[in-house]
C-alpha cells in the first residue's frame, strides 16, 4: 500500500484512514447519504482524477448527481459512467468493468485515481438476470455461481500500482464501491462476499440519518484494515481514545436517555456524556466542509484533552 489519503471526510479521515491504493465497501441502505458521501469524496478527495460509475441508478437520481451533488467542482476532474435501471443487465454490468478500465487507463498516465462505483449490489444483480437467463441454477437469495466468481475479477482491479518492466511502480487506484444492505442486513450474500474481499467498510446508519447527523457514518462498526500501517503513535492514541468514549455512551445510551444513569457510577461513561456532544459535532459534516486529515486529527486531540481539563 502507499502513503495514506487524505479523503476530506473527518469521520474516514480519523477513524477509517485510508491508504493510497485501498478498496473500502461503503454499505448502506437507501436513503441515509451514500450519494451525498460519495460527492464529497469526489470533490474533496487529494488524488489527481475521480472515475464514478452509477450503476443500476434511476434516471432522476443520476441527473441530480452529476448536476446538482457533484456540481461543476466535482466534474473538473472527474469521469461518471452511467447505466441506469431500465438499461439491459449487460449494459450495466459492462459499465462496471468500463469504469475500472477508465480507472486503469488513467492510472497508466501516472494520474492517482479515486474511483466510487456505486453500487456493487446492482452489478451483481445484473450478473444474476445474465445468469439465470443463460441456464444457471440459482443458490443464495437466487444469485448464480457466476456472480461470486465476478466480483473479485471486477474488485480486485483497484489497488496498488503494477510494477513496470523498467522497475518501476504504476500509481495507485484507490476504489469505495457501495453496498447496498436494505433492512439492515449486513449478513445478506453480495455484502459478505464483498467484505470478504476488500481492505475495509465504512457503515452507514439509518439511525444516525435519522438524528440529523450526516455523514451518517457509523464508526465503531466502521474498520479500515491498513489503518495502523498508516497512523502515527500519537493518532492511533487519538483514535482509541475517541472509540472508547463513543463506545461507552453508546453502551449506556439508553439508561441515560431515560435517566437510569447517575454521575459518578463510573467515571468513563461521565467522561463520556461529557464528550458527546463535541464528539458528535466533530463526526458532522456539511457537504461543502473541506476538511484536511491533519487538521482533524489536531481537532479531535483538542476535544479529548478538554475533557481531561474538565475533569
Amino acid at each position: 500500500m502507499g502513503e495514506r489519503l487524505d479523503l476530506g471526510v473527518r469521520a474516514m479521515d480519523v477513524f477509517t484512514t485510508t491508504c493510497r491504493g485501498q478498496r473500502l465497501g461503503i454499505f448502506a441502505g437507501s436513503g441515509v447519504g451514500k450519494s451525498v458521501l460519495l460527492s464529497m469524496l469526489a470533490k474533496q478527495a487529494t488524488c489527481d482524477a475521480v472515475v464514478v460509475g452509477l450503476i443500476g441508478e434511476r434516471g432522476r437520481e443520476v441527473r441530480e448527481f452529476v448536476e446538482e451533488t457533484l456540481g461543476e467542482e466535482g466534474l473538473r476532474r472527474a469521469v461518471v459512467v452511467v447505466a441506469t435501471s431500465d438499461e439491459p443487465a449487460l449494459k450495466r454490468r459492462q459499465s462496471a468493468y468500463m469504469t475500472m478500465a477508465i480507472a486503469e487507463y488513467l492510472r497508466d498516465q501516472d494520474l492517482e485515481v479515486l474511483c466510487l462505483m456505486d453500487s456493487v449490489t446492482r452489478f451483481a444483480m445484473a450478473q444474476r438476470e445474465i445468469g439465470l437467463a443463460a441456464g444457471e441454477p440459482p443458490t443464495t437469495k437466487g444469485y448464480t455461481p457466476t456472480v461470486f466468481t465476478e466480483l473479485p475479477k471486477l474488485l480486485e482491479r483497484a489497488g496498488p500500482g503494477p510494477v513496470r518492466p523498467d522497475g518501476t511502480t504504476a500509481a495507485p487506484i484507490t476504489a469505495l464501491f457501495t453496498v447496498l444492505v436494505d433492512g439492515g442486513d449486513h449478513d445478506e450474500p453480495i455484502a459478505d462476499a464483498v467484505r470478504g474481499i476488500l481492505d475495509g467498510h465504512i457503515v452507514m446508519d439509518r439511525k444516525i440519518a435519522e438524528r440529523g447527523r450526516f455523514p451518517a457514518i457509523d464508526v465503531l462498526k466502521s474498520v479500515s484494515r491498513t489503518m495502523p500501517a498508516c497512523q502515527t503513535p500519537p493518532e492511533r492514541e487519538l483514535n482509541k481514545r475517541a472509540r472508547q468514549c463513543l463506545s461507552a455512551y453508546a453502551n449506556m445510551e439508553e439508561l441515560i436517555k431515560i435517566g437510569a444513569y447517575r454521575t459518578g457510577a463510573d467515571p468513563i461513561v461521565d467522561r463520556a456524556i461529557a464528550l458527546n456532544p463535541a464528539l458528535e459535532d466533530f463526526l458532522s459534516q456539511d457537504k461543502d466542509d473541506a476538511t484536511r486529515l491533519t487538521d482533524s486529527f489536531t481537532r479531535l486531540e483538542h476535544i479529548l484533552n478538554q475533557g481531561m481539563i474538565r475533569e
